[in-house]
């Protein structure tokens, strides 16, 4: 069965669906709402299928998109921030140690966003990683420092040589 949607919020269909066959029908005999969004500025089509039948469709791709976004959020902390183990065991370890994470996550979304930075947040962190015990103004962490190159004017003979050549 289809319901209509409205296509200018990004939405494609609206269908409630019966899974057909054995195995999958064994697991979930119910209905399940199959609902279609348009992804422009992603350029993809995303399908979600759930068992809520009341919410409106355009909820559910919302819903579905920000749960996504979520991932995307965590699979970050895990990658750059190592919370791939925990040093403690017990919950407020565990919490504490996820704020701690988000924290530093927030201050370098934080700093990019008010000074400008092109780093991606991985090279930020990188940068605050390496200066992390430097005592310096934090903006001086992240302005470009291009490395001095040879200059042809300087005199070659206060160069000191290891080979005469």
């Amino acid at each position: 069965m289809s319901h209509t949607v409205d296509k200018t919020l990004g939405l494609r269909s609206d269908q409630e669906i019966l899974l057909f066959s054995k195995q999958s029908k064994a697991k979930y005999p119910k209905r399940l709402r199959r609902v279609t969004f348009r992804d422009e500025t992603q350029d993809r089509t995303l399908v979600f299928l759930t068992n809520n039948l009341s919410l409106l469709a355009e909820t559910i791709a919302a819903l579905y998109k920000a749960r996504w976004e979520i991932e995307l959020f965590f699979k970050w902390i895990k990658q750059n921030l190592k919370v791939k183990s925990f040093y403690g065991t017990s919950p407020n370890a565990v919490k504490t140690q996820i704020w701690i994470a988000m924290i530093v996550y927030l201050i370098l979304a934080i700093l990019k966003e008010r000074y400008f930075l092109k780093n991606s947040l991985s090279q930020s962190l990188h940068f605050l990683e390496v200066n992390l015990f430097e005592q310096k103004p934090l903006i001086s962490i992240f302005q470009s420092n291009p490395r001095r190159t040879y200059r042809e004017d300087v005199n070659d003979d206060k160069q000191l040589k290891l080979f005469d050549y």
